[in-house]
Order: structure tokens, then sequence, then C-alpha cells
């Protein structure tokens, strides 16, 4: 088993950065793949950026260049930089982890946090 607690959400202007945080606990060693997802009311929830077990990354096309995800085993925390915040970013965050999530899907992954919210105003 393993938990996952987010934090590091809130309310910016369009433009602005945001980094948000991934504590994980339990279990972690089963679970090296992690993920980013987010989830706007009245839509399905999609990937936004995905790290294995050697920090190769992958993003979605709306986070090339603006999110970046990393992660301090240490600590073992996930972040997520956020820059140049859109009004369309506006959703609920995610921190996920798998044993093998080979994909950015959220199908590929069976740990989730509580979610963090973002709100982006224009």
């Amino acid at each position: 088993q393993v938990e996952l607690v987010e934090s590091g959400g809130g309310s910016v202007q369009a433009g602005g950065s945001l980094k948000l945080s991934c504590v994980a606990s339990g279990d972690t060693y089963t679970s090296p793949y992690m993920a980013w997802f987010r989830q706007a009311p009245g839509k399905e929830r999609e990937g936004v950026a995905r790290i294995n077990r050697a920090d190769n990354t992958d993003y979605a096309d709306f986070a090339k260049g603006r999110f970046t995800i990393s992660k301090d085993k240490a600590k073992n925390t996930l972040y997520l930089q956020m820059n140049n915040l859109k009004p369309a970013d506006t959703a609920k965050y995610y921190c996920a982890a798998d044993p093998s999530g080979y994909y950015l899907y959220a199908g590929s992954f069976r740990y989730w946090g509580q979610g963090t919210q973002v709100t982006v105003s224009s």
C-alpha cells in the first residue's frame, strides 16, 4: 500500500506559477512510477506528466515547456513545477503511483492522492 498526500495548490493569475508537492509513504519501493493527473468538473481525468524509475519523463502536449515533473528520492516526494499558468489549467491535480505505470493514463496507476485544487484566473 502507498499513501500519497498533495499540497501546494491555490489561486493564481494567468501567467503565474505554482509548485505542487506529493509526499509518499508506505511501501513506496513497490511503486517507483509516479505521475500527475488533473481533472476539471465535468471532464475526464487527464495525464499531465510522468516520471519513471530512471527519472525519464513524459509530458502531455499542454504541459510541455511549461510544467516540470521531478522527485526527491530521499524525501519520497514528487513535485510539479507549473509556470505560465492559463485559465485552462484550472483543475484538481492528483498525484499517482504504480508498480509499473508505463503510460500516462489514469488506468495505469493504482494509488492516488486526495488532490489539490489549482485555480487560474484571467
